[in-house]
């Protein structure tokens, strides 16, 4: 069976369509027919590892490496919140509103939440009601996505820009104007990076 075949089994096996399934691997219908009409064979790790994940298989599964497509990935679960309250530990129990699976590969690289976005602010990449990974961290960089507090109000979705003298925090939709902050308003307001988004979960 070719690397095209077994993802085109287990997406029929998950009874989505190319569209639904080419969405949640973020790439579009036509690269992902080409996915599994071995048009594209040197498909992307990252692609690779969201297939995977998807469809609760080992990437060696898919690439042809292990034969037994019985075999899951052991998953860890993590908590999703609806919100993010700077002055609060994150996680608390009233923002819990659900839970998602990240495999163990990932989960050994820190810690982990999912937080379901509100508002259009990040679209058409990041829609209001998607849920994304966040790996817990204060730091990140220039075209990273994170989840930023301002003014320890509750934390937000952006694109974060670096820059000598401060920082923007982007969005992708271009209604909203960039937030240009500079080393001491970052110090004053405070401006806190509390984690990087590292995956999209979308519902459909």
């Amino acid at each position: 069976m070719t690397i095209g075949e077994r993802i085109k089994n287990i997406r029929n096996k998950l009874d989505m369509s190319q569209v639904n399934f080419a969405d949640k691997i973020n790439v579009s219908k036509q690269t992902l027919y080409k996915y599994e009409n071995n048009i594209i064979t040197n498909i992307p790790p990252d692609k690779i590892e969201a297939i995977a994940s998807i469809g609760k298989v080992s990437p060696a599964y898919i690439m042809g490496w292990d034969d037994d497509l019985t075999k899951q990935k052991k998953c860890v679960v993590i908590n999703v919140l609806d919100r993010v309250a700077a002055e609060l530990p994150i996680g608390t129990t009233e923002e819990i509103i659900g839970t998602e699976e990240i495999t163990e590969e990932l989960a050994r690289t820190g810690s982990f939440f999912g937080l379901k976005i509100q508002g259009d602010s990040m679209i058409p990449n990041i829609c209001s009601g998607d849920v994304v990974i966040v790996r817990q961290q204060n730091d990140a960089e220039t075209g990273d996505i994170v989840i930023a507090s301002v003014s320890r109000a509750d934390a937000t979705c952006k694109r974060l820009r670096k820059y000598k003298d401060g920082v923007e925090l982007i969005a992708n939709n271009p209604s909203y104007a960039p937030l240009d902050f500079s080393n001491q308003e970052i110090i004053d307001k405070p401006v806190k990076i509390i984690g990087k988004v590292v995956e999209l979960r979308r519902k459909f």
